[in-house]
């Protein structure tokens, strides 16, 4: 299985593409930070819940942008009243747009 998944990503090019590590790098520092972000927050299990997600999403393959947008929209619904994520959120927002925009030639 995780051979499978390795050359899945090898043939997807994911491993190389800079945009993936830039999200998933982003992804992870707003997971942290919702994680040692004191106070209630009544949706803090669906804002991990929909990080975890992009990250998944973004680990297996080029995502598809709709399902990265919407995943965001979820993610700042969740989150977005709270200014410490601000930065993070943010962050994680330039992500996503990255994978929009059109590929550069080299």
């Amino acid at each position: 299985m995780v051979e499978q998944l390795q050359s899945d990503r090898r043939t997807t090019g994911v491993e190389g593409d800079p945009r993936v590590h830039e999200l998933r790098g982003a992804v992870a520092r707003l997971r942290r930070q919702l994680a040692v972000l004191p106070g209630e927050l009544l949706d803090r299990a669906a804002a991990d819940d929909e990080l975890a997600a992009l990250d998944a999403m973004v680990s297996h393959g080029l995502p598809e942008v709709p399902r990265l947008r919407r995943s965001l929209l979820l993610i700042a619904g969740a989150v977005g009243s709270v200014s410490a994520l601000s930065p993070a959120l943010t962050e994680v927002r330039e992500g996503i747009d990255r994978f929009s925009e059109l590929p550069r030639p080299r």
